[in-house]
């Protein structure tokens, strides 16, 4: 009979572990160097160990921060009104977002088409990450037109919230008109700011929301950790 692997014995160990409570989802494991005295190996065979349990979804890396149990995926709805502060509260998550762009520019034909502005016209670009219990769920990038929204971008670096900011700027209400759902594969940047492996699947929602006039106020793209998040298409 063929010997079970070093590597895998120990991947299974872990495994039964967390299977008995013994790591929680979102608990840290120990790590390579620890994880290698204790089962007596050398950390290539450990760092080999782990990466299955993550190739089966049990686990993810964090640069610089170690390995963790997988939560459950986060259920996310995708309805008239998306919400990501109240969305991820609702499910018992601790929403946040980090800012990684606040630009104006020339938007593209496609921009213009889903604000019904002219091409070249001024947007306002806002791209970040957005965040639950500390682990990156998600990239978003939202874009609004800069001749209705002229201080948006201030509103947006004091807030950090797309719902507060529009509010500031008199628009206290808006609902998706439209929302697009397709399958990608992560890119190298995704990857790396996503602390996922390249070419991971991921989500792209391509969103337009409107004010209660019908009237675009903002276009936006996110992609959403294929295993972290799971999209709810409400009625």
């Amino acid at each position: 009979m063929a010997k079970t692997s070093i590597w895998r014995s120990i991947a299974n160990a872990l495994t039964g572990e967390i299977a008995a409570g013994h790591y929680r989802p979102g608990d840290k494991l120990p790590t390579e160097a620890e994880l290698a005295v204790r089962f007596g190996v050398n950390r290539h065979t450990v760092r080999r160990a782990l990466q299955d349990m993550q190739e089966q979804g049990l686990t993810h890396a964090r640069r610089g921060a170690g390995v963790f149990v997988l939560a459950e995926p986060t259920d996310y709805p995708i309805g008239k009104r998306v919400r990501f502060h109240q969305n991820l509260k609702a499910a018992g998550r601790m929403p946040a977002k980090r800012v990684l762009t606040l630009q104006t520019r020339p938007c593209d034909k496609e921009e213009a088409a889903a604000l019904q502005i002219e091409p070249g016209d001024p947007v306002h670009v806002y791209e970040g990450l957005s965040l639950a219990d500390n682990v990156a769920v998600a990239i978003f990038r939202s874009v609004f037109s800069a001749e209705r929204f002229p201080g948006l971008l201030n509103e947006f670096d004091q807030l950090q919230s797309v719902t507060r900011a529009l509010a500031a700027a008199g628009v206290r209400d808006y609902t998706r008109a439209s929302t697009r759902l397709t399958a990608k594969l992560a890119t190298a940047t995704q990857a790396l700011q996503l602390n996922i492996a390249e070419g991971a699947p991921i989500l792209r929602t391509v969103g337009i929301n409107v004010d209660p006039d019908g009237c675009p106020v903002e276009y936006g793209h996110t992609w959403f950790v294929g295993d972290r998040i799971t999209l709810v298409v409400e009625g």
